[in-house]
This record gives structure tokens, C-alpha cells and sequence, in this order.
């Protein structure tokens, strides 16, 4: 499949088309491989120029006017990091896979992953000799930490400046499609995170030539991005057809857009509206799944038609269950985990409605969060209990693992993994990796300064980041920290069989039943110290009863029904410390007149 986008080089059969949106400047010429063409201007600030001694593999940049040589930013590749020609690239891949059209939402099984940790090699190639491992283990997706070309040797990805070239310190773009292909061929999906709120600090070319910021609106990185201004136009269609570019010539299986409450746009239709119905339309006959990392829990971005179909996002990832499910497993009530102290019924609001804050002053911000979202079905939530977020923001970069009970966090795995949301594991998680994932970028001697010092500014509310031992963000032995212990996975094989059986209960009795998940489908119960929820299904009816304290706790279970799943220990009326229990169809767990006020006993249960 040959490119036919209107960003980025045309590669046509005798000759290839170069061009460029540069309204800022008068004139421009292109460099291909030491040789000069002058570019025409066309309206609307675009320049071109058609080579016809261009081939594949070459080298190229735009000259400015004063000299300045820049990367096209819509380059394909930069084999020489960010400040580099950028290559032409021939997108002709021999697919394996040819009639993938993805999976339906309902059995997705996300796992999280950067590149670079996840093997030694930190390359696409390396990474294809894991999937196997995920297969087994019940894993649908992985999704990719951002991909696009950054500045330096290692990087989270959030720094990215060429969106549409694949960094080169995991491989080639042809590497890149080895491992989709891979992927497909083991019915596994693609998902890649995708920046569009900011660039990175070092190698944006763009405000030279374009008006790429507006000023009117701000971010956390600076000026926002120019979603709504003069030339505006042009930026929105930069964006949208990069995603369409990552699904098409990639065959991704769908994105998750990066913090998109700092996309600011105060145009109709905004942005983010705009984009999801572009994508849709561009690919009719996929499972395209589109999912959000949204701060303010906006539902309205996760609205459905009155088939059930999302009109614009598929789904978001669920911080405040991650922030309940911390504070129940931890104990932890720093930073914005003081808000979660009402582990119990917030674990609940969140399983049974989405957001445990849907309007409600949130003590950490300073303000109201949120919108009700209990008329969404739970599929329009993701939940997990680690990402690279909750791990990286701490000091140390620890993983909950390391330090905290492992019956708390298996409790905690066995409700997330078997409700009606989708799950979300963090790689390594299933064998117990107690290998630290810090915050790591590589970005240049005076910006890593900047880099170490704004990492304390940001996160000066959370504890640990002015201690001596905090690791160095830009260091390398910091990302090597970082890096998978493959070696290390035998010792958790005990663990991976358990996260393995969880997710087979998953597939063969829940999975079923998710289509018929509507809005309104979950009743929760509030308690200190249960977490009591209940969907409807369809005819049949799923339901949980989870005691995550340390203390056993007197509770009333009718008998009736099928049982799904219990961890820890049970009786007809008390449910142990670290205690899970999943019931299907017809009331189990539902308590009908008994004791609907749970109280701590003393009795404790046996290990």
C-alpha cells in the first residue's frame, strides 16, 4: 500500500512529490541527497516540487529562506533522530494477515506496553517474540506507548515532534508492520497512543514556517495547539490524517489519544468530534477502537447512538477506579489518593457507573470534576490497577508489587479482570515484575536540567521527589531500571497462571454477555468496608461481593445460583480478609432481606 496522504512525500512511479504547508515563509527549496530543487508556491501557504530523480531510501529537507534545514514534519522515517533528513519511504509490505478486520470491544484484553522496556533489545522485531506469551496468557490488544520520532536515545514518548515517523530506536516502519502482522496472525490487536495536546521541546520545526500554536489557549506544555485560529484548518487535518495514517498504513487496530483535556478548541465541531468521525468514515468495515486519557471524565465524548454504537469514543481509561483500587490495596492517602478514602463505595460507583466523581468537588483539584456517566454501559470504561501513569509518578517509580501484600493485589486483579469493563494490564504485571517503570527521557544537556527540575515542580505535591536517591529522569541507567527481567518471569509462574485462569473466565462466561450492557446496568451498594455491585446483563445477572481489608466481615450470601469465581475464603455468612466472590444468573450474592449492613467480626480465616 502506497501513501496517498496530503502531508508527506507522494511517491509516484517515476517521480515523487514533495510538499509542504510553510504559509510563514516566501520561499522554500528541497534537499535530496546533497542536490537542491527550488519548491513552487501554491495557495494557501503550500509549496511543492515534483523530483523526478527521487528515490526510495534517499535522504531529503526543506531549506528555509535563511538557510535553516528542517525534517519534513510529516516525515515517514528519521534514521538520524529528530534533527535529521528524513528518509523517503516506500509503504509496499507483503501482509501476512490479509483480511483482518480486528475484534469486537467486547473482548478486548488491553496490555500496555513501551518498546524499549519491553524486551532487552527494546525494538518492534524483539517484541514479536513475547507475543506468544501474551496469547497464552488471554491478552486481545497491546497497546504501544507513543511511537512518534522523539529527540534522543530513549524516551516515554510523550516528547514526540514527527508524528508520523516511528522512532527509530525501535526499528524501521517495516519492523513496525512485522510486529502488527504478528500480532494479527495471533488474534491479538494493535492499539498506539498518539499525542496530539503538544509537542516535545527539542526538534519542532513547525512554528518557523506555520502557525502551529495559538496563543489564546494554554497548556501544560506552553502555547495550545492551533485547533480554532487563523490556519487552523490545516492543523486539525495534520492531526486527523496522522491518525488515519497509523490505522491505514499500519494497521493499527485503534488509538488512545493522550490527555485530551488539554486539547483546547473552541470551534463546532471540536476537534476531537471532528477526528473520531473522520476515522470512522475512513474505515467502515473495521473494528476501530478509539480510546481517551480524559482528566475532566467528560461522558459526553463517550455518548452512544441509540444502537449502543459509540458516536465518538469507544471508551477512556478509568482513573478513579485505579485511584480506589490503590487506596484499598495501599493504604497510600497522599497526593490526589486523599480523595479516595471511601475505598469501598467509590470501587463500587466506579464498577457500577463509571466515574466516581461526576460533578462532586474534588478535594486535590480544587474544583469540580466530571459529568454523570451512569447511563453509559461499562464498556465505556477501561480499569486497571497500574499503567505507565500510577507507576511513573512515583518517586521511585516503584510498582505496587514491590512493596505491598500479594493477596491484596490478587483480590484486586480478580475484580477488575471479571467485571463488565474492559481490563488494562501494565507489562509485566501478570508474573509480578517488580521491576521500577521512572519516568525517562533523553533530551540534550540544557533541556534534561529543565527536564529534572519541571519533573519535581509537577509532581512537588506527591512524596519522594526531593529525595537524594529519586532516580535521575534523563539518566540512562534510569531507563535501563526500567527494562523487562524476562529472566525473572519463572518465579512468577504461579501468579500468570492465576491472571491466566481469570482471564479465561472472562472469555467463556462474561464475554458473552457483554452486548447486552446497556447504561443504567450496575447497582452498587455503599459500604466502608465491602465493595457489593450488581449488573444486569441481558436476562442474566452478574454480581460481586469483595471484602478488601484485612479483617474478615460478616455478610449474608444466599446460596442460589451459579458461582463464578471466589478467592480467598467464604461461608454463609462472613467473607474473609482479601476475599473476592463473583456469582452469575439468578441472585447469588444478592442480598434479598438479609443483612445489608456489614459489620467486622473478629473470626479470622484460615490462609
Amino acid at each position: 500500500m502506497q501513501d496517498s496522504f496530503t502531508f508527506g512525500p507522494d511517491i509516484k512511479a517515476h517521480s515523487v512529490i514533495f510538499r509542504l504547508w510553510a504559509p510563514l515563509r516566501d520561499r522554500l527549496k528541497v534537499s535530496i541527497e546533497g542536490q537542491e530543487w527550488e519548491m513552487r508556491p501554491q495557495q494557501d501557504g503550500w509549496h511543492v516540487a515534483e523530483v523526478a530523480e527521487a528515490r526510495p531510501g534517499d535522504l531529503y529537507k526543506f531549506i528555509l529562506p535563511d538557510g535553516t534545514e528542517v525534517p519534513d514534519p510529516a516525515s515517514r522515517f528519521q534514521p538520524n533522530d529528530v534533527h535529521g533528513a528524513s528518509e523517503l519511504i516506500d509503504h509496499a509490505f507483503e501482509w501476512r494477515v490479509q483480511h483482518w478486520r480486528g475484534r469486537p470491544w467486547e473482548e478486548i484484553v488491553i496490555y500496555e506496553l513501551h518498546v524499549g522496556a519491553f524486551t532487552e533489545a527494546g525494538t518492534f522485531l524483539s517484541a514479536i517474540e513475547k507475543l506468544d506469551h501474551l496469547q497464552g496468557l488471554g491478552i486481545t490488544a497491546i497497546q504501544l506507548m507513543p511511537l512518534s520520532d522523539f529527540p534522543g536515545r530513549y524516551n516515554w514518548g510523550y516528547d514526540g515532534v514527527l508524528p508520523y515517523a516511528p522512532d527509530s530506536s525501535y526499528g524501521r516502519p517495516e519492523d513496525l508492520k512485522m510486529l502488527v502482522d504478528a500480532a494479527h496472525e495471533r488474534g491479538i490487536c494493535v492499539f498506539v497512543d498518539v499525542v496530539y495536546n503538544h509537542f516535545g521541546p527539542d526538534g519542532n520545526y513547525l512554528p518557523t514556517y506555520a502557525p502551529i500554536f495559538n496563543e489564546r489557549h494554554k497548556s501544560p506544555w506552553g502555547n495550545g495547539l492551533n485547533y480554532d485560529g487563523e490556519g487552523s484548518r490545516f492543523v486539525r487535518d495534520f492531526v486527523i490524517e496522522n491518525a488515519i495514517y497509523w490505522l491505514g498504513i499500519f494497521r493499527m487496530d485503534g488509538l488512545r489519544l493522550d490527555a485530551v483535556h488539554a486539547i483546547k478548541d473552541d470551534s463546532d465541531p471540536h476537534i476531537l468530534k471532528e477526528l473520531a468521525d473522520s476515522v470512522r468514515r475512513a474505515f467502515p468495515d473495521r473494528h476501530i477502537h478509539l480510546i481517551l486519557e480524559n482528566e475532566d471524565n467528560n461522558s459526553d465524548l463517550l455518548a452512544r447512538d441509540p444502537h449502543g454504537k459509540p458516536r465518538h469514543f469507544t471508551a477512556q481509561w478509568n482513573d478513579d477506579i485505579h485511584h480506589a483500587f490503590h487506596v484499598a490495596a495501599t493504604g497510600e492517602t497522599f497526593g490526589y489518593y486523599q480523595d479516595y478514602l471511601d475505598h469501598g463505595s467509590h470501587i463500587g460507583r466506579a464498577l457500577a457507573e463509571g466515574f466516581v466523581f461526576q460533578g462532586e468537588r474534588m478535594g486535590y483539584r480544587g474544583r469540580t470534576r466530571g459529568s454523570p456517566s451512569a447511563g453509559l454501559p461499562p464498556m465505556a470504561f477501561i480499569s486497571f490497577i497500574q499503567n505507565h501513569d500510577q507507576i511513573g509518578n512515583r518517586a521511585m517509580g516503584d510498582r505496587m508489587v514491590a512493596s505491598h501484600s500479594i493477596e491484596a493485589m490478587k483480590a484486586i486483579a480478580a475484580i477488575y479482570l471479571l467485571s463488565p469493563q474492559i481490563p488494562m494490564l501494565f507489562m509485566g504485571e501478570e508474573w509480578g515484575a517488580t521491576t521500577p517503570f521512572p519516568f525517562f527521557c533523553d533530551l540534550g544537556k540544557e533541556l534534561n536540567s529543565k527536564a529534572r527540575l519541571g519533573r519535581k515542580e509537577e509532581l512537588s505535591r506527591l512524596p519522594g521527589f526531593d529525595a537524594e536517591d529519586a532516580p535521575d529522569p534523563t539518566s540512562e541507567a534510569t531507563f535501563q531500571s526500567a527494562k523487562l527481567r524476562w529472566g525473572q518471569a519463572e518465579q512468577g509462574k504461579a501468579l500468570n497462571e492465576y491472571y491466566g485462569r481469570l482471564m479465561t473466565l472472562r472469555r467463556e462466561k462474561i464475554v458473552p454477555l457483554l452486548k447486552c450492557a446497556q447504561g443504567y446496568s450496575g447497582v452498587h451498594e455503599k459500604g466502608e468496608l465491602l465493595v457489593r455491585v450488581t449488573w444486569r446483563l441481558g436476562q442474566a445477572t452478574l454480581a460481586l461481593a469483595a471484602n478488601l481489608t484485612d479483617k474478615a466481615v460478616a455478610i449474608a450470601i444466599p446460596s442460589e445460583g451459579q458461582t463464578l469465581f471466589t478467592s480467598g475464603t467464604i461461608s454463609s455468612d462472613w467473607i474473609g480478609p482479601w476475599t473476592v466472590a463473583w456469582g452469575l444468573s439468578s441472585g447469588i450474592l444478592d442480598d434479598q432481606g438479609g443483612n445489608r449492613h456489614a459489620q467486622s467480626v473478629s473470626r479470622r480465616s484460615s490462609a
